[in-house]
């Protein structure tokens, strides 16, 4: 890895960190130690905390007794602020090379800051998909037409690492390894013993071979998000780095409002105050606030690709930025984006006086954390399902056997899973201990909540937030026959098989962000360029600082500039297919590329070009090469008590695969579109000055909705690129599925009037009648059926 020596000097400029005394007096420092001249910064943990009293105890040992240079490193006795920002006291000289860390969080030395007390957690993390983004790669490139890189071979990841302990995770109970166990062994392609650097393509090789574009969009436009470099300067992007990308708070305007007299407060890209959050226990950043992590801090970087952050909060991206506010100004971006408000998750939007929930009170440490193996995809990482907080309707949590949710096509048994007496001693260790009460829920993988306890046949989760809530449980709802709906009763318990097909968010997933067709220009002419986040990230200094970390920069340049932008927006009425699991469940426009690229010379050498997929074609054992434009199995995170309503899936060809209406729209991308005079009989042009009004996409002989051909059967675009598994619906269940026309079986003999004056009245029967009619008429055959007739 390439590395940057910056001095302390240069850093502490680059941060804007300059407001200090020129000079303090060895009586004050001695006195002081950094409170010299930073008098007034919070405390990183509230005072009184078992926390503060080991940094200040620590602290006092290295001559500092506030215990800054515990984490910061640096020289408290220094009387310059280049005297301070350069090496460390003697005592701390046993956690290896000290210098002033600007970020202690910073992935890149924090075994020496951050690792000090939380052991393990920086070599979990550096393997982790928020380092690795490993699964984000994979599946652009594929859609950028690569070779399969999921194959068993090295894949990419955003830096070379290596699973140096083997495939056992380093973390989590023995029932966990075992069931790790047996899914490495499964599916080795997503647990990799190691990852290489994703490669840079130089506009000569790009010359050669266009699609290596994909590199460039790859590394200037898609991997700002891990956590081995800083947030993007815009707003709602501000964030740090490693531990701090989610435990110290930005602000979604970037501006300090803390008490630190060297900190500006007029210059973007600051923490909000100094102060770290997490648990229940520690506190939050203001006194009396919430101890755990706002979701606002997680869509720093949850708002492209799966969206799940800001879909969570309901928003869904839009171009309008309306209604005007007082000023007769539009919203201000966030993200780059402005938004449309749809509705929020129900675990979002919460309860009256309580609040909603955070997402660390569901996603356990491994999955944020991961468990010290590599991970090629979110699926891998991720060891949470629905049941294991709701259960079935017939089962509670503790009922069911492990894996409930994530079969993968195998069977898994029956055994239950039961409780556990303890947390993980990580949870334990770090984490707000809550009562056990009768015991711990596990997850689908066997890891106990820390935050999620059964008492009685209740159960009851405690948020980071401070607020306890009592869990719906559908077997007691179904025991006391206390559904909210008819409807609700039938899809939950008298049609097995949605319980045994289907994800709960097939169903409860309210609504889906779809960003159909995402149009790509990567443009080399004119020696144009754009940051590149792998070689900022790459770029690290002494101070664990890469090179985008400083306030304004912009981080390490290379060939290309990026545009992009998409077709069309929709939220409702999402496509259903078949995910890595194995379930029913809703799918998104992952990567819909279409891409144009341009060379150093303005020579456009690939127009609208879409990728196909012949490995997606040999899975699924079809001549059809599908198009590499994915429909990505998600879970979208904007779950709603109330489900879907049955026709959204049993009377519509969106949900089936065929495309909107069944693909009658927009139908005509393989062509030009010219608006312009032209011949009614032949199409061509009748003006010799014209423009094509809308470009053609030639591969593009259908609507980006559609991923079956409805004629044919056969899989036209992907869906999803990492999972054997992953599919569209199989003809079996789509025709099973399909009621449209149902209303036929009755209403075709309304044209005949000797039958239809016979059974019907005159006059319109509401929709209430018509369910009451539907049901005497099943009855009267059930009598008849019993009387032999």
């Amino acid at each position: 890895m390439r590395r940057l020596v910056w001095t302390a000097v240069a850093v502490l400029l680059a941060l804007a960190w300059a407001q200090a005394p020129e000079k303090v007096s060895p009586e004050a420092a001695a006195q002081k130690g950094c409170l010299s001249c930073h008098e007034g910064i919070e405390a990183i943990v509230p005072e009184g905390s078992g926390m503060m009293a080991q940094i200040k105890a620590f602290g006092a040992m290295a001559g500092d007794p506030a215990g800054c240079v515990v984490c910061h490193g640096g020289n408290p006795q220094g009387l310059t602020a280049e005297e301070a920002h350069a090496g460390a006291p003697e005592a701390l000289a046993a956690r290896g090379p000290q210098t002033f860390y600007p970020d202690p969080g910073s992935i890149w030395i924090a075994d020496r800051t951050c690792g000090q007390c939380h052991p393990g957690y920086d070599y979990r993390l550096n393997l982790a998909l928020m380092q690795t983004e490993a699964g984000k790669i994979q599946g652009n490139l594929h859609t950028w037409g690569f070779p399969e890189t999921w194959d068993g071979k090295t894949p990419y990841g955003n830096y070379d690492v290596k699973d140096t302990d083997g495939p056992v995770p380093q973390v989590g109970t023995e029932a966990y390894k075992k069931y790790m166990a047996q899914l490495i062994e499964m599916y080795p392609q997503a647990f990799p013993g190691e990852l290489k650097q994703i490669p840079e393509a130089s506009p000569e090789e790009v010359q050669a071979d266009p699609k290596l574009a994909a590199l460039t969009y790859q590394r200037h436009d898609c991997q700002r998000c891990h956590v081995g470099v800083n947030g993007r300067e815009k707003r709602g992007d501000y964030r740090g780095m490693g531990c701090s990308s989610c435990h110290v708070l930005y602000g979604d305007e970037g501006f300090y409002e803390g008490g630190d007299p060297t900190i500006k407060r007029d210059e973007r890209g600051h923490p909000l105050k100094h102060r770290i959050v997490g648990t229940r226990e520690i506190g939050g950043i203001h006194e009396g606030a919430s101890g755990g992590i706002p979701t606002a801090t997680c869509n720093s970087c949850h708002n492209r690709g799966k969206r799940i952050g800001v879909t969570f909060q309901g928003l869904m991206e839009f171009p309008y930025g309306t209604p005007y506010n007082a000023k007769g100004g539009k919203q201000p971006k966030l993200h780059t984006k402005k938004y449309l408000f749809i509705a929020d998750d129900v675990h979002h939007r919460g309860e009256p006086g309580k609040g909603g929930m955070l997402c660390q009170d569901c996603h356990t440490t491994i999955d944020m954390h991961g468990d010290g193996n590599i991970f090629a995809t979110t699926l891998a990482q991720v060891e949470i399902e629905c049941e294991d907080c709701h259960g079935t309707p017939e089962k509670f949590p503790w009922e069911l056997p492990l894996g409930q949710g994530e079969e993968f096509g195998r069977d898994i048994g029956n055994a239950p899973r039961g409780l556990a007496d303890a947390p993980l001693p990580e949870t334990a260790a770090f984490a707000t201990l809550y009562p056990k009460e009768d015991g711990y829920l596990l997850t689908a993988r066997g890891n106990p909540f820390g935050n999620v306890v059964k008492k009685g046949d209740k159960v009851i989760l405690h948020s980071a937030s401070g607020a306890d809530f009592e869990v719906p449980v559908l077997k007691a709802i179904n025991q006391a026959d206390a559904w909210v709906s008819q409807d609700a009763k039938v899809a939950m318990v008298s049609v097995a098989k949605h319980a045994e097909n289907l994800e709960c968010y097939a169903c409860h997933a309210s609504w889906v962000p779809q960003c159909y067709g995402c149009h790509v220009k990567v443009d080399y002419s004119g020696g144009s360029s754009g940051t590149d986040w792998i070689k900022s990230g790459s770029a690290v200094d002494e101070h664990g600082m890469t090179a985008e970390s400083a306030i304004g920069s912009s981080g390490i340049k290379s060939p290309g500039k990026i545009s992009e932008s998409r077709s069309y927006l929709r939220w409702e009425d999402p496509v259903l297919g078949i995910n890595g699991e194995g379930r029913v469940t809703p799918l998104m426009p992952g990567c819909q590329v279409v891409y144009t690229v341009i060379d150093t010379e303005g020579e456009t050498i690939a127009h609208n070009v879409i990728a196909r997929s012949p490995d997606e074609a040999a899975q699924l054992g079809q001549d059809l090469v599908p198009l590499a434009i994915d429909m990505a199995p998600a879970q979208p995170h904007s779950a709603l008590p109330e489900a879907r309503r049955c026709e959204s899936c049993h009377d519509n060809p969106k949900a089936l695969g065929y495309g909107i209406d069944g693909g009658i729209y927009q139908n005509r991308y393989a062509e030009d579109i010219i608006t312009d005079l032209t011949d009614p009989r032949t199409g061509e042009p009748l003006a010799k000055n014209y423009q094509v009004q809308i470009p053609a996409i030639p591969d593009l002989t259908f609507d980006w909705s559609r991923i079956v051909d409805p004629e044919t059967g056969k899989q036209v675009a992907t869906v999803g690129t990492h999972w054997p598994l992953s599919r569209s619906l199989p003809a079996e269940m789509r025709e099973n599925m399909n009621r449209s026309g149902l209303c036929m079986g009755c209403h075709k003999e309304m044209t005949n009037e000797k039958v239809w004056s016979a059974v019907s009245t005159p006059g319109t029967l509401s929709n209430a009648e018509h369910l009451d009619l539907m049901h005497k008429m099943l009855l009267k055959y059930y009598e008849d059926a019993k009387k032999g007739q």
